[in-house]
């Protein structure tokens, strides 16, 4: 698998009780179609991922994904494959690794290097709205006793201004900052998904014709 098919953020390389990942554009697989078909035919080629991150790709799971701002607790290994009605995943199991498909919207990777919780959010217009990243890192320290200042917070690429006339990563970092996250642990790459196709699916700028992007993080250790 080509690492131009996904790429890794330097803040979160550096937490080695973690591995993660953020996939690309795959051309070689038709996505001309509406999400749950696209993401059908995206399935395999992203369980690939999971098992070169050195995880089981039976141990993925995501999130229905309603543009809500519910977050689930994964306590259990064979809890869920996909949880219903939510747009973020926590958890402190090793071994599983929970993922969030994108396409404009904000995948918001959470990790706790000292307690080894960690979560992933889908947060776009109306999950930024709802607050969902604020929830995530309580969720984080309600259920596993994490200390946001602990918390490193990574902001996936997502679309932004001038491309879309919200900036929802703004709010993102500022709803973080609010929850308690240090400066230094916040990080965002500032890569707007709309400006290169041929690396990243833009629902806005394809119509809603398009793929998605998977976001991975799984507790190596």
């Amino acid at each position: 698998m080509e690492a131009a098919s996904w790429m890794t953020f330097s803040a979160l390389s550096e937490l080695k009780r973690f591995r993660h990942r953020f996939t690309l554009r795959n051309p070689s697989i038709d996505v001309n179609e509406r999400r749950e078909l696209v993401i059908e035919r995206l399935w395999d080629w992203h369980r690939d991922h999971v098992l070169q991150m050195g995880f089981d790709k039976e141990g993925l799971r995501t999130a229905e994904q309603v543009h809500g701002n519910q977050v689930t607790v994964l306590r259990a290994a064979k809890e869920f494959v996909k949880a219903p009605a939510c747009d973020g995943l926590v958890t402190n199991l090793r071994g599983i690794t929970l993922g969030i498909y994108v396409a404009d919207c904000c995948a918001v990777f959470l990790a706790d290097p000292r307690t080894g919780a960690f979560g992933i959010v889908h947060s776009g217009k109306k999950g930024t709205e709802g607050r969902i990243v604020h929830h995530a890192i309580h969720a984080l320290s309600d259920n596993y006793g994490s200390d946001p200042r602990d918390v490193v917070v990574q902001l996936s690429p997502c679309i932004r201004p001038p491309a879309y006339e919200i900036d929802f990563a703004a709010s993102i970092r500022q709803q973080s900052l609010e929850a308690g996250v240090l400066p230094g642990h916040l990080h965002d790459t500032g890569i707007c998904t709309s400006t290169n196709l041929t690396t990243f699916y833009s629902y806005r700028m394809e119509k809603g014709k398009t793929g998605r992007m998977l976001a991975l993080l799984g507790r190596w250790d």
